[in-house]
């Protein structure tokens, strides 16, 4: 992707070097043992739930080279994910709220509680904020199998993803759903809400493909970061076997094509993942 000298967004809120108090997890052992319930964006809210308390300052931090690098990588791709959606939702006669993205290090506090790097990148709808840890791209390297700066791109846009929804109101519905119906039934209606952020980020690819800033291999980067993330990958690696009715975040082959589909589309209309068939 060509990103170096570009634009970068100033919605970036820097927290590299504070502490939390709560933690969970350790490590991508952590991610698995979870089952990823909020990896690359699930609900961090049932996972964080009643952890508190306010993060401390622990002195200027210094960033590594590569962190410098990635933590503005992540800024353009904020800045052309708000570049995108105010396009799109210009279009539908709507306004664009812009989400703010949170670097931390360690653990973070956010409305949704307080969540270790473990729980991988993600977007809670109570402050309409994005938090990463950036070492979760050596995890998505080495660990998932999925390099590139255009995979990386994909989480952040599956992150905006999320907050599209929030906008729409799909988020609210989805609440809804958790509490009127049985947890097997609402893990049903998770799964199709975390393929619909796929559709998202496809969607957002489109558009940046549309200002010939992709560049070639960048789309199978994006299709092997979706794939690497699928339950059912993740569930095999962990244990040897599958359990579909433990899916929060839908198979790999499902994050692969609902991904490619708003990425053929580039528009809201056909990411109606709730109503559609399965792909």
């Amino acid at each position: 992707m060509q990103w170096k000298g570009r634009r970068g967004s100033s919605n970036v809120e820097d927290r590299r070097g504070r502490k939390g108090p709560g933690l969970i997890g350790g490590g991508i052992g952590g991610i698995i043992i979870v089952l990823v319930i909020t990896l690359l964006g699930g609900n961090p809210g049932e996972l964080l739930g009643s952890l508190g308390g306010a993060s401390e300052p622990s002195g200027a931090y210094t960033e590594t080279a590569e962190e410098q690098e990635l933590a503005q990588f992540v800024s353009v791709v904020l800045a052309d994910t708000e570049e995108v959606w105010q396009k799109v939702f210009r279009k539908e006669g709507m306004e664009y709220e812009e989400p703010t993205l949170v670097l931390y290090t360690g653990s973070v506090q956010s409305a949704c509680g307080t969540a270790g790097a473990s729980v991988g990148p993600f977007y809670c709808p109570g402050d309409r904020k994005l938090y990463i840890d950036l070492s979760f791209y050596d995890e998505l390297r080495r660990e998932f199998n999925a390099p590139g700066d255009f995979a990386m791109a994909y989480v952040v846009a599956h992150e905006v993803g999320h907050h599209v929804q929030t906008l729409l109101g799909t988020s609210a519905q989805l609440n809804q759903y958790r509490q009127q119906l049985s947890e097997e039934e609402y893990r049903k209606y998770q799964v199709r809400f975390e393929l619909q952020a796929d559709y998202l980020a496809g969607v957002w690819a489109h558009h940046v493909q549309g200002e010939n800033l992709l560049e070639e291999g960048d789309l199978e980067e994006a299709l092997a970061a979706a794939s690497a993330v699928g339950d059912d990958t993740i569930q095999k690696k962990a244990r040897g076997y599958a359990v579909p009715e433990s899916f929060t975040h839908g198979t790999s082959e499902q994050r692969k094509s609902w991904f490619y589909k708003g990425f053929e589309r580039g528009t809201l209309q056909g990411g109606d993942t709730f109503t559609l068939p399965d792909p």
